[in-house]
């Protein structure tokens, strides 16, 4: 598990992510069966990719592409991620002005807990009309095709996230 904690430090590990998409893009079948899961967890997903974007513009060169490559990495990640076992977890909701609108349908399952009803027609407009959200804490929908499922989540904090994330990748768990 790692964490970035920097514009420049997430720029940098998604340009490496992009590296390895192309190496497992490239294993055969059973040597992929075998490759670690990778999760690229993505807080503030409205904001992240506009920093993203912003920051590669500060060093970005006339040759260089516009469109920075940590957003590329993430877009690619989101299109071809989970046939070569990495998934992307984001909090919150991309702004299609630097995500491609496309990214929005290529997420299995949306939760939501505490929403409106403009964000549940932004986010999970097929599953019909908004459900009333609960009040309770750990109380969400989760979104899969057309059909919204009322569901319990965990609560926990962000200490004890990282210590369960953590016992996880160490087979722990």
């Amino acid at each position: 598990m790692t964490h970035r904690g920097s514009t420049a430090g997430i720029h940098d590990a998604l340009v490496h992510l992009t590296d390895e998409l192309q190496r497992r893009n490239h294993l055969p079948d059973h040597e992929l069966a075998d490759a670690p899961r990778l999760i690229v967890a993505i807080d503030s997903a409205n904001g992240t990719p506009h920093r993203l974007a912003r920051y590669w513009e500060t060093f970005r060169q006339h040759d260089d592409p516009t469109t920075s490559p940590a957003v590329t990495a993430l877009d690619e990640a989101l299109w071809t991620g989970r046939t070569v076992r990495v998934h992307v977890i984001l909090d919150g909701t991309p702004h299609t002005s630097v995500l491609k609108a496309a990214a929005h349908e290529l997420f299995a399952t949306v939760i939501l807990t505490r929403f409106t009803a403009d964000t549940w027609q932004r986010l999970a407009p097929i599953a019909g009309p908004a459900p009333k959200s609960s009040t309770q804490p750990s109380r969400a929908h989760v979104v899969q095709e057309d059909t919204a499922h009322p569901t319990q989540v965990l609560l926990m904090t962000d200490a004890e996230a990282a210590d369960w994330l953590s016992a996880t990748a160490a087979g722990k768990n």
